[in-house]
């Protein structure tokens, strides 16, 4: 037996239950984790709230993890017992667990100078970090991009790995305490978009031009200011919607500006073992070079998921958040 935080409906955080669960021998091409730290992601939040679906009730939410490999299942090459490794896998969710079962495809060695709380902290974010950059839209040194919740997890990954790279960032936050801490991960021009004209100082900063990207994890309170910050042939890039869905769209606002649109997901881009595992050693690489910097801001215990998603959805974190069993 093992503690899972477990839910029997979907709904508030009041409906995580921290429980008994029994976790069996490892199927073929399975690999049993023991959990050092878990990460906490806003997917957690839409699976929990019924916004995705989930397999079945009752159901274990949680899409990345870091742990110790305790046993395999027949056929399973890509670890071997005693690992040290680190995910974000695809659905089905279960890591808000002490332990799991799992595809042993979507494990990832860690390397031994990232500790388990950073490599909890960081698959999900820092590979969506990946291929947002280096995939979606490929950035180029000298290029001004928009950033919104540059203070967030995403975010605070994305504003090093873009300075990194010679790309000017400008970041919309919620508040002055997050402009601060985005400036100090790398974002060159921080906007408050709860009390200024967001587009005006965006389209003032690019001399009127606009940016050629908009990274959107926001959705519905940007959406439409996004694309009046973007250039001719720009492309708007919505990966999330943390204040809801944008409703409104419809192709013809493309057309002006012959603006492109696309929807991508971590899991679409890492679909084969060969994206996974390119993705994350490009990660591993800004992280253990120190171009990028994985810091938990955050640290919740298991039993106390509930307490994370509240503070989560209130917008009270700012950058990586985990749960520790």
């Amino acid at each position: 037996m093992t503690k899972a935080i477990r839910l029997y409906e979907q709904g508030g955080p009041e409906v995580l239950k921290y429980e008994d669960v029994d976790v069996p021998a490892p199927g073929a091409g399975e690999a049993q984790v023991r959990h050092e730290a878990i990460g906490l992601n806003y997917i957690d939040v839409y699976l929990r709230s019924g916004l995705y679906p989930l397999p079945q009730l009752p159901w274990t939410i949680g899409m990345e993890g870091a742990g110790v490999v305790e046993a395999i299942g027949e056929g399973v090459s890509e670890v071997a017992v005693g690992d040290r490794v680190a995910y974000a896998a695809p659905p089905p969710p279960g890591a808000y667990a002490d332990a799991r079962n799992m595809a042993a495809q979507y494990l990832v060695k860690l390397p031994d100078v990232i500790s388990f709380e950073q490599g909890a902290a960081m698959m999900l974010q820092g590979m969506t970090v990946e291929y947002l950059i280096r995939r979606t839209y490929p950035v180029k040194a000298g290029e001004i991009v928009l950033v919104h919740a540059a203070a967030g997890g995403v975010g605070l990954i994305q504003c090093q790995w873009l300075d990194h790279l010679g790309v000017t960032v400008i970041g919309t936050v919620g508040s002055a305490e997050k402009a601060a801490l985005a400036k100090a991960h790398g974002c060159h021009h921080t906007i408050n978009y709860r009390s200024d004209d967001w587009v005006s100082q965006v389209k003032e900063l690019t001399n009127g031009e606009g940016v050629p990207v908009v990274y959107d994890s926001v959705c519905n309170d940007t959406f439409q200011g996004s694309l009046e910050c973007l250039k001719r042939l720009g492309m708007m890039v919505n990966f999330g919607q943390a204040s809801g869905p944008y409703n409104e769209f419809h192709t013809g606002l493309l057309a002006p500006k012959s603006l492109y649109l696309t929807r991508p997901t971590l899991f679409a881009y890492n679909a084969t073992r060969a994206e996974l595992e390119a993705s994350a050693a490009a990660l591993f690489e800004v992280v253990v070079s120190g171009a990028v910097k994985i810091k938990v801001n955050q640290t919740y215990p298991l039993a106390e998921a509930a307490q994370a998603h509240r503070d989560l959805e209130a917008r009270k974190t700012t950058g990586s958040t985990i749960l520790v069993p």
